[in-house]
């Protein structure tokens, strides 16, 4: 068994309740068996590649004071930033009528070439530039990144920006722009990492110091030292070095600093497999800093090397969007849409976290 955000899994049982199954068990009163049943999941508009973060109740990171990295569950996190492709699919969904500011017209600069919109509150509507779509979304605040969750969390729905579509769910936000009062729920499906879960999937490696032995890298690209910022040498990232930017074509238009997620590739991953945890995009996370900011972690296109490190720290008002400031998504590892099922070689169980 292990402690997820939403109760106890036994997560070898989770493993084995595949997409497609043979049985699926139900009765109005508990269990019945319905053989040769394939069950289908209906297509979202947003797919997120998530990575497993397993090694349960490992240790805190000693080289920060033993603050960071610590988590008792298994959860998982996406594989990547959010990009501006899923955030427009996003838009879409809940902003034609754009009530608490998810689109920011600087979505469009040239350097990010994102996300356009046309047509007047009521009807408006969101194009992805050609080319741009699998770069992160930049210019979201903390919020931008909650309603987000929410909108995953209550199953990608669409309409205004309500309850049921972006301000409940994941975090009760209920048209709050501003403050740091806002918890993620016990039962979310989809939220922003706290931050030693962010910490956790970016420098902890659970075979370190070989198999079986976890230790923590300075890097979230399984290395202590940054020497490049080349696209596809072994432990680089996208900053600004001292030869400058990773990428830079010249000033205006043209000029393309945010590259692809994953555009690294695996010479630079994590040891969970996550890509751009340094460099890319700065990433929200939801700890309070000073008592007014939340959590920014991993440095960005325009960030010096160093801060990218596990030793640095950064916060901002939550109400802020910036051009390096973007998100990704921590949710729970689930059975197969949610089925509950009782099988002769083992029990899955699920009760409320208290």
């Amino acid at each position: 068994m292990s402690l997820t955000r939403r109760g106890w899994v036994d997560t070898e049982a989770l493993q084995a309740l595949q997409i497609t199954m043979k049985q699926c068990i139900f009765t109005s009163f508990g269990l019945a068996v319905l053989a040769g049943f394939s069950l289908v999941t209906p297509a979202l508009a947003v797919s997120i590649a998530d990575v497993p973060i397993g090694n349960a109740n490992n240790w805190a990171d000693p080289a920060t004071g033993s603050l960071y990295g610590a988590v008792s569950y298994a959860y998982q996190i996406a594989k990547n930033e959010t990009t501006i492709s899923q955030y427009a699919e996003f838009l879409t969904a809940v902003a034609k009528t754009d009530t608490y500011g998810l689109y920011n017209t600087s979505m469009t600069t040239s350097y990010i070439n994102g996300i356009s919109r046309s047509g007047v509150s009521g009807a408006y509507s969101y194009t992805v530039t050609a080319g741009s779509g699998n770069k992160p979304i930049t210019y979201v605040s903390w919020f931008d990144a909650a309603r987000f969750c929410n909108w995953l969390h209550n199953g990608q729905p669409r309409g205004l920006q309500t309850s049921g579509t972006t301000e409940d769910g994941a975090y009760s936000l209920l048209g709050a722009v501003s403050g740091t009062g806002f918890s993620v729920q016990p039962d979310a499906k989809a939220w922003i990492p706290s931050e030693s879960e962010w910490y956790k999937a970016a420098y902890y490696d659970p075979n370190k110091g070989g198999a079986g032995v976890g230790g923590y890298w300075s890097y979230p690209t399984q290395s202590n030292t940054m020497t490049t910022n080349d696209i596809g040498v072994a432990g680089a990232a996208n900053c600004y070095d001292a030869n400058g930017y990773a990428v830079y074509t010249g000033s205006g238009a043209g000029t393309w600093v945010i590259t692809d997620v994953g555009a690294y590739g695996v010479n630079s991953d994590s040891a969970y497999g996550t890509n751009d945890q340094g460099g890319n995009v700065w990433e929200w996370n939801d700890a309070i800093i000073s008592g007014s900011s939340r959590g920014l972690r991993g440095g960005s296109w325009g960030s010096l090397d160093y801060t990218l490190q596990s030793s640095y720290r950064y916060g901002r008002n939550p109400s802020n969007e910036y051009d390096g400031f973007g998100f990704r998504v921590a949710s729970v590892p689930e059975p197969t849409s949610v089925v509950l099922a009782m099988v002769t070689s083992g029990m899955l169980l699920i009760r409320r976290k208290r």
